[in-house]
This record gives structure tokens, C-alpha cells and sequence, in this order.
């Protein structure tokens, strides 16, 4: 059976985040670290929004689509260069995915509205937008809070934590106190959102 548009963009995406040269480990195996994130992104999603459009879904995948090709300390180490390397990437993020989409012979107006979704426009109005910001939220908050927390001083893990729960919805927050996280990490979350 000839796979569908939608499998052969989801194959496309992930043979791009593959050839990161970066890794990150999960018990003692080393996987493309922007390959696991994108999978990491579909499984949450799906656990998250079992229904979600196809167009959301390769957003989710396509989210961090090469990613380590624009190196964060090629701008400013302040929250302006760090903004900025935020803009570029989202532009580059979608120009990769569209070029995939148009290959697999998706229409200008479906190729937009994933392009729309990878900009993450209308966080809070747009529906399928605020569902993938909660998304990336919940994975960061699953697979990448402990690590970043145990690195990082309470004070600036407690000012994160409430810069990610200020962008989710009431929905996502719900979710977010369902992970199965440390004793510490809950009261640093309780902390911040007291």
C-alpha cells in the first residue's frame, strides 16, 4: 500500500531531524536529539488532542525542524538576541516544512495554515495554535524540566515555569499537573503559579 501525503510528510520531517548532529540520550541510547523532540511533540499531542487535524499534527512534528542549523549563539546572549534567534528559527522552521508539503503535493492554502500554526500566531485566539504551544509546554515540562531545573538556580526555574504556564490554556494546565514529575518540581510548579 503507497503511503499517504500525510505519512510520506511525517517520513520527510523526520529523515531532515535525523541528520542533527546533536544527541541526547535515553537510557544509555543516543537518538538525533531534534528527531526525538519531534517525536516526543507527536506522542504528546496525541495523548493530549487524540483528534487533532493532520495539518496540527505535522506542525507538531515540524515544530523544531532543523534546528541546530541556526546556533543560538550566533546572536546576542540577552532576551533581544534571544527573541530574534526565536523569529528567525519559526521562519525557518516553516520555509523547511512548506518546501516538504509542496514535495508531497499539498496546496498553497494547506501549506499556510501549517505555516500559520509553526509561527505560532494567535496564541491564545487561535484554537490549534494554543494547543500546540500547550504541547511544547507539556514536553518541555515531561522530558526536559528536571534536567533544566537541576541546572539552574529555584529563583530562575520558578520565573520559567511561570513564563511557560502564562502561555498555556486552562486545559493545558490541567494536563500539566497529571506528569508523573518529582516531589520537588511539583512544589517549584505550586511555587510559581501560587
Amino acid at each position: 500500500m503507497k503511503p499517504t501525503r500525510f505519512e510520506t510528510a511525517i517520513a520527510l520531517i523526520d529523515k531532515k531531524n535525523s541528520e542533527d548532529i546533536n544527541t541526547y540520550s535515553v537510557c544509555g541510547i543516543d537518538y538525533p536529539k531534534e528527531l526525538l523532540y519531534s517525536q516526543r511533540m507527536s506522542r504528546k499531542l496525541l495523548q493530549f488532542k487524540p483528534n487533532s487535524s493532520q495539518a496540527l499534527q505535522i506542525a507538531a512534528r515540524a515544530q523544531h525542524i532543523c534546528r541546530w542549523k541556526i546556533p543560538r549563539d550566533e546572536y546576542p546572549m540577552d532576551r533581544v538576541g534571544y527573541l530574534k534567534w526565536r523569529e528567525t528559527l519559526k521562519k525557518m522552521h516553516a520555509d523547511i516544512t512548506s518546501d516538504i508539503l509542496k514535495q508531497v503535493g499539498y496546496d498553497d492554502e494547506y501549506i499556510d495554515r501549517i505555516s500559520f500554526l509553526i509561527n505560532k500566531k494567535l496564541i491564545k485566539k487561535n484554537e490549534e495554535t494554543q494547543i500546540l504551544e500547550d504541547t511544547i509546554c507539556l514536553v518541555f515540562l515531561d522530558y526536559y524540566f528536571e534536567e533544566f531545573a537541576e541546572k539552574h538556580e529555584d529563583e530562575k526555574v520558578i520565573d520559567i515555569l511561570q513564563k511557560t504556564w502564562a502561555k498555556m490554556s486552562d486545559e493545558g494546565h490541567k494536563e500539566a499537573l497529571k506528569l508523573k514529575l518529582s516531589d520537588k518540581s511539583l512544589s517549584l510548579i505550586k511555587q510559581a503559579i501560587s
